[in-house]
Parts: structure tokens; C-alpha cells; sequence
């Protein structure tokens, strides 16, 4: 069509020309004049199309940028509106999230608060039952369970059905492992998993505990040497008994092995919990002092007083507190316009771990649960953290366990100088 259209107008403008060149003529003028107002005609003719076809373009170009314009207008209000309606899709989700968190972390703080009333009611039941079967003449009836808890765990470290678990602790806030906590577990003939609160109170009084000591030793220094070995340069908390510590036939034989791996003094530090290290006398000091001459460090967890005697702590070699998040967390108090822990008062709780640390000693936040706590945790200045958000304990595998397998006297020793006082 703009082909045809064209031809046209050239035609037209060819038969323009030649009636201005014939007007020219008829009215006397040469043929040379005719020919060049029949050309100048020709040539005005298409300069006027030129411009006017310029003006025109230019005009649907006008138009064109306005159309995009107004489609770009259309285009950005639409992107604000999804964007606006993405945003409060990704609010609502987050706080939705947030509330499902807040009340699954309150769901598990429940239910580790009825476990902790449960095991310690168990562990209560089975300290007097323990009383009443040694003194009580006519307490048959009542030793009897007592006895199948003893049995139970002689046949788990006789017959090696101790299993290690290893939970990270992490630094802050990088969240990278530094540490790992070893746990053992005892499983019966059945394969159900003995929890610490059922046996904690017979076995420790029978001397049952210092086999479950030496087993875990053992297995700590052998993952300790296999993380070497990956150049994984990683700490093991190891739990070690109070009985344990105070056993004197038991402990030179837990000090000739440790003088033995001394060169890991870096990589094992033992464990003992709040109460238990208040409790210590002569002897268990002693003896921490002996190991901490070999290098080997201490920790302690269970920590429920914050008002903690920081020269003991580093005359006994503690490196290490573990301090429960949400314990933290529940004591941070607002007085006279600053932070403070209300077990300490008189001093900001952000100072609390940077005193802890002109002391030698380190707080570790455990039982971190959501990540509400962390901000929180940092806001202190705690350093690391330990606690199912960063890694539930889990158990090591058959293959691995089977290599850390200690020689069978290592916790055979125990259980025969128990047999052989009953």
C-alpha cells in the first residue's frame, strides 16, 4: 500500500511539472527554460513531500513515545503493587514463623522442664531406695529395682552397649565448629537407651560410674586423634564424674593414661557440673590439680548461680562455663537505666563475659533453642553457643564407634573391684 501510494504521488508530481514547464512554453519561453522549471517543479515537488512525510514521522514517533510511556507508567504501577503485596505475603509468612517458633520453643521449654522434674524425681525415688536397701534390714522389696538398675548397667559396659554422642558448640557469631560435648548412653539387653536420671544414683554409689568415666575417656581421645588426622582442629568436652575424681584406686590409672595422650592436653577438656565442683574437697582437687599439671583444662555446666567465685574458677584451671541461654536471658533486668543480671546487680550484663575472660574463662550459651536468643547472646558478648539450633547430639556411627572400642580391661578393672566388694 505505501508502495502504491508512492508511485502515485510521483506520478502526480511528474504531472505537476509538466504543466508549469507547458504553461511556461505556451507563454513564449525556450525549451531550456521549460526543461528546467519542468525539473525545479520536479524537485520542489519532492523536497514539500519530504518535509511534510518528516513532520508526519515525527508526529507517529511523538505518539509511539507517549503510548510507551503511558504502557512503562501501567508496568511500574503494577510492579509496586505485586511488590507491595510480595512484602506483606513475606511479613505475614515471617510472623507466622516467628509466633509457630516462639511457641514450639515454649513447647520445648515445657517439655525439658517436665523431663528435668521428672529425672530428678526419679533419681530421688532411687537415692532412697538405694538408703533403704543398704540400711534398712527388711527392705528386700525395695532393693529389688534398685538391683535390676545395677544389673543393667554392669551388662551394658560389660557387653560394650555404650553409645557416644557428640552435640556442636559454636563460635559467634560465626557459627562455626570449634567443640563438640561427647555424651554416653547406656542401652539395656532390649536396645532401649538408658537416660543418665535412671541410673545416675545407684551406679555413682556403687563405683559403677568411674567404667562409664574410663570408657568415654577413651573414646574422646580416639575421636580427638581422628579429627587430627582430617585437620579438623576441634575441642571435646568430656563429662567426668565427681566420684570419679575422688576414686583412688580408679584415678592413678585415668591420670597413667592421660600422661600417655598428654600431647592432646589442648583438645580434651573435662567436665563437671555446677554443683559438683562446689562440692569438691581435698582429694578431687587434688586430683583436677594433677591433671591441669599435664595441661588438660576444665568446664563447667549445670550452672544455675551466676554469682560464681571467678578466683576459684581460675585457680582450678576452668576455662570453660556453660550457662543456659534462656538463664541469661530471664535474669537481664533494668536498673537505674542500665542492663543487668539480677544475680549480679552491681555490674552491666555486657560486662559479665568480658570479666569472665580476665579470669582465663570463656561463657558458652547452651541450650539455644530459637534464633530470637542469639541477638540477644551477642549483645553480651558471649563468644559461643551450644544447643539444638546449631546441632542436636547424634550419635557416632557403628563403624567409627567399633574403632574407639577400648582394650577390655580399660573397663573391665571397674566392674571386677565392684564385684568383688559386693
Amino acid at each position: 500500500m505505501r508502495r502504491l501510494k508512492l508511485a502515485l504521488l510521483t506520478g502526480a508530481y511528474l504531472c505537476l511539472a509538466l504543466i508549469v514547464s507547458l504553461l511556461l512554453w505556451r507563454m513564449g519561453a525556450t525549451p531550456a527554460v521549460g526543461l528546467s522549471a519542468f525539473i525545479g517543479s520536479l524537485g520542489l515537488c519532492f523536497a514539500f513531500h519530504g518535509i511534510i512525510g518528516g513532520m508526519f514521522d515525527n508526529a507517529q514517533l511523538k505518539l509511539d513515545i507517549e503510548t510507551v510511556r503511558e504502557a512503562h507508567g501501567i508496568l511500574v504501577e503494577q510492579i509496586e503493587k505485586i511488590d507491595a503485596r510480595m512484602t506483606s505475603l513475606v511479613e505475614s509468612v515471617a510472623e507466622d514463623a516467628e509466633k509457630r517458633s516462639a511457641e514450639l520453643t515454649s513447647e520445648v521449654h515445657q517439655l525439658e522442664d517436665l523431663m528435668q522434674r521428672m529425672s530428678e524425681r526419679l533419681e530421688s525415688q532411687l537415692t532412697h531406695q538405694v538408703a533403704a536397701a543398704r540400711h534398712d534390714a527388711r527392705g528386700r522389696g525395695a532393693a529389688a529395682p534398685v538391683n535390676a538398675v545395677l544389673e543393667a548397667v554392669q551388662d551394658a559396659l560389660a557387653e560394650n552397649r555404650v553409645d557416644l554422642y557428640l552435640q556442636p558448640v559454636v563460635s559467634l557469631p560465626q557459627r562455626r565448629t570449634v567443640f563438640y560435648e561427647s555424651f554416653s548412653r547406656l542401652r539395656d539387653e532390649t536396645g532401649r537407651v538408658m537416660m543418665p536420671a535412671e541410673y545416675l544414683a545407684v551406679a555413682e554409689p556403687e563405683g559403677l560410674m568411674t567404667a562409664v568415666d574410663n570408657l568415654l575417656l577413651f573414646r574422646c581421645v580416639q575421636i580427638v586423634r581422628r579429627l587430627a588426622k582430617q585437620d579438623r582442629k576441634v575441642g571435646i568436652f568430656c563429662n567426668i564424674s565427681l566420684a570419679s575424681l575422688a576414686d583412688e584406686t580408679f584415678f592413678p590409672q585415668f591420670l597413667e593414661f592421660l600422661q600417655g595422650n598428654k600431647d592432646l592436653a589442648g583438645s580434651l577438656i573435662f567436665e563437671l557440673g555446677q554443683t559438683a565442683f562446689n562440692q569438691r574437697g581435698p582429694v578431687e582437687a587434688r586430683h583436677m590439680a594433677r591433671l591441669a599439671s599435664l595441661g588438660f583444662q576444665f568446664s563447667l555446666d549445670k550452672v544455675v548461680d551466676l554469682d560464681l567465685d571467678f578466683q576459684d574458677l581460675a585457680r582450678a584451671d576452668v576455662k570453660y562455663v556453660k550457662v543456659g541461654a534462656q538463664l541469661i536471658l530471664d535474669q537481664l533486668e533494668e536498673q537505674d537505666g542500665k542492663l543487668v543480671l539480677s544475680s549480679l546487680p552491681d555490674l552491666n550484663a555486657a560486662d559479665f563475659a568480658a570479666l569472665m575472660r580476665r579470669y582465663g574463662v570463656e561463657v558458652i550459651a547452651e541450650k539455644v533453642e530459637a534464633e530470637r536468643q542469639i541477638a540477644e547472646i551477642l549483645d553480651l558478648d558471649i563468644g559461643y553457643g551450644q544447643g539444638h539450633l546449631f546441632g542436636e547430639p547424634r550419635a557416632i556411627r557403628d563403624a567409627v564407634l567399633a574403632e574407639t572400642d577400648p582394650p577390655a580391661d580399660f573397663v573391665q578393672a571397674p566392674l571386677r573391684r565392684r564385684a568383688a566388694n559386693w
